[in-house]
C-alpha cells in the first residue's frame, strides 16, 4: 500500500494506518516520545488534564469540555474510539475538526517519524497533540486509552489527573486485578500534582501509589460526595465532605443515567481544586453539565415506530449500570437487544446483567480482529440461561439490523462493545458496512 501524503483523504489515511504496525495494540512511550519531543507538541497547552479509568472517562472528558466551553475557555479534547467518523476524537469547542487539519498533520507526522514505528492510536495522539499545539488553546483535555501508565496519551505530562470508574477489563493487556489495573490507572498521576479519583470505592493499590508519590489526591466516599435524593429530580447535590454543611445543587447532567451523576461528582471536584489555574463559576458548572453530549451513551433514537437505547457497556461493571437504567426506565412491550462484544471481555456477567430486561436477542459477528464469533456469542448467551430459540444470528450487523427494523418488536436495545454501536448506526444512517 502506497504511503499517503498531504493530498490524501483522511479515510486513506486512517486505512494505511490500520495496516502500519504489526500489532493492534502495543502499549509503551519510547516511540511516541521520540516523535513528540521532535515535533514539540508535549505541551500542546497552558493547562493539560488527563483522564483514565474503565468506566465514565468517555463522559467525564465531554463533561469538563462542556463546562470549560461555558466558561469561555478554549478547549481541545482527545478521545476514543470514535463512533462515526475518525474526527470526533479531535474536538475543539466540542466541534471535530476538519479532515484538513487530520491529514496535514498525519503528513507531518510521517516526514518527522522516519524509521521510528508508530501504531494507530500513537498516529492518532500525535495528530492531536499537533493540531492542538497550533491552536492556541486555554486548556487540553485527554483521555487515555488503554491502561494509562503505558498508553500513548501519558507521554504528556499534565498538570491533573482524573480517573474514573475502575473494574475489570482488556484482561489480555491489563489482567484481571482491579489493584493491578489501578496501579496502571494511577501511572497518569504526577508528583506533587492534582489528582481526583471517582470511584466509589478505588483499589488500595491506587490510594498508596497516589500517597507514594505525595500527589494532591481526593476520592468520592473519602473527601466529596453526592446526593441525588432531592425532591425535585432534575437536580442533584455535591458534596464536600471537608465542609459537609456546605451542600452544592447542580443541574441534572445531560447524560441519562444515574451513574452520569458519580461521574459529574469527580468532575465537579477535580474543577475546584484547580480553581485557582482555571476559574469555573458554579453557574458555568451547572450550564455545562446541563449542555453535555456524547454519542452512544444511553443515547434514545425513534426509528420509525420502534424505541431504540444504543449504549457502549462493554464491561460487567458498565454492563450493571445499564440494567439499573433499564430497571429504572421499564417498557411495556418485550424488549429485543442486537448485540456483540470483543474476544477479550469478561462476556457472561455482561449478559447475565442484561438478561432480565431482554426477550429476544440478535448476534452478529463484528468482523474486526478482536471480534467474538458467532458460536461463543450464543454459546456465552445459553451459559446465560437465555433461551436458544430466542436467539437469531446474522453473518453481518448490517443484517441484524435490517431484520430487527422488520420485526414487530417495538423496543431495541443495542449494546456490547463500541464497535456494535458504531456499526448499528452506520447502518441506520444509510451507510453500508
Amino acid at each position: 500500500m502506497n504511503i499517503p501524503n498531504s493530498q490524501s483523504s483522511l479515510d486513506k489515511w486512517v486505512d494505511w494506518l490500520l495496516h502500519l504496525h504489526a500489532q493492534e495494540i502495543d502499549l509503551g512511550l519510547e516511540r511516541i516520545r521520540i516523535v513528540a519531543e521532535k515535533m514539540q507538541v508535549t505541551r500542546p497547552a497552558p493547562f493539560i488534564i488527563s483522564v483514565a479509568g474503565t468506566n465514565g472517562k468517555g463522559s467525564s472528558v465531554a463533561m469538563l469540555a462542556s463546562i470549560l466551553k461555558e466558561a469561555g475557555y478554549n478547549v481541545g479534547t482527545y478521545a476514543s474510539p470514535h463512533i462515526l467518523a475518525f474526527n470526533e476524537r479531535i474536538q475543539i469547542n466540542g466541534t471535530p475538526v476538519t479532515d484538513k487539519q487530520i491529514v496535514e498533520a498525519f503528513d507531518s507526522i510521517e516526514n518527522q517519524r522516519q524509521e521510528t514505528k508508530l501504531t494507530y492510536f500513537e498516529f492518532s495522539t500525535l495528530a492531536a497533540l499537533t493540531i492542538f499545539n497550533q491552536a492556541e488553546l486555554d486548556v487540553v483535555v485527554l483521555e487515555v486509552g488503554l491502561g494509562g501508565r503505558l498508553d500513548a496519551v501519558n507521554v504528556v505530562d499534565a498538570d491533573a489527573a482524573l480517573i474514573t470508574a475502575i473494574d475489570i477489563d482488556h484482561i489480555d493487556w491489563l489482567g484481571d486485578d482491579r489493584n493491578v489495573i489501578a496501579v496502571e490507572k494511577a501511572g497518569i498521576m504526577r508528583e506533587g500534582r492534582i489528582c481526583v479519583c471517582s470511584d466509589a470505592k478505588p483499589p488500595q493499590s491506587l490510594l498508596d501509589y497516589a500517597s507514594n508519590l505525595k500527589v494532591n489526591f481526593s476520592c468520592l466516599t473519602r473527601d466529596f460526595s453526592y446526593s441525588n435524593n432531592s425532591e425535585n429530580n432534575q437536580v442533584w447535590q455535591f458534596l464536600n465532605l471537608v465542609s459537609p454543611d456546605d451542600p452544592v445543587t447542580f443541574a441534572k447532567p445531560g447524560l441519562q443515567g444515574e451513574f452520569q451523576i458519580q461521574n459529574a461528582s469527580g468532575v465537579i471536584a477535580l474543577l475546584l481544586k484547580i480553581k485557582e489555574k482555571l476559574e469555573v463559576t458554579l453557574e458555568a458548572m451547572s450550564d455545562g453539565l446541563q449542555k453535555v453530549e456524547h454519542a452512544g451513551r444511553m443515547q434514545s433514537l425513534q426509528v420509525n415506530d420502534q424505541a431504540w437505547l444504543i449504549d457502549v457497556a462493554h464491561n460487567p461493571q458498565s454492563a450493571q449500570a445499564l440494567a439499573d437504567y433499564l430497571n429504572q426506565h421499564p417498557v411495556d412491550d418485550d424488549r429485543v437487544a442486537v448485540f456483540s462484544a470483543l474476544s477479550d471481555k469478561d462476556m457472561l456477567p455482561m449478559v447475565k446483567a442484561i438478561t432480565p430486561f431482554v426477550k429476544k436477542w440478535v448476534i452478529a459477528d463484528l468482523k474486526i480482529p478482536r471480534s467474538t464469533k458467532l458460536e461463543e456469542l450464543r454459546k456465552i448467551l445459553l451459559s446465560a440461561e437465555v433461551q436458544e430459540n430466542d436467539v437469531l444470528e446474522f453473518e453481518s450487523m448490517a443484517k441484524a439490523v435490517n431484520h430487527v427494523q422488520q420485526s414487530k418488536n417495538q423496543n431495541v436495545l443495542v449494546w456490547g462493545s463500541f464497535f456494535t454501536v458504531s456499526q448499528v448506526l452506520n447502518v441506520l444512517k444509510g451507510v453500508n458496512q
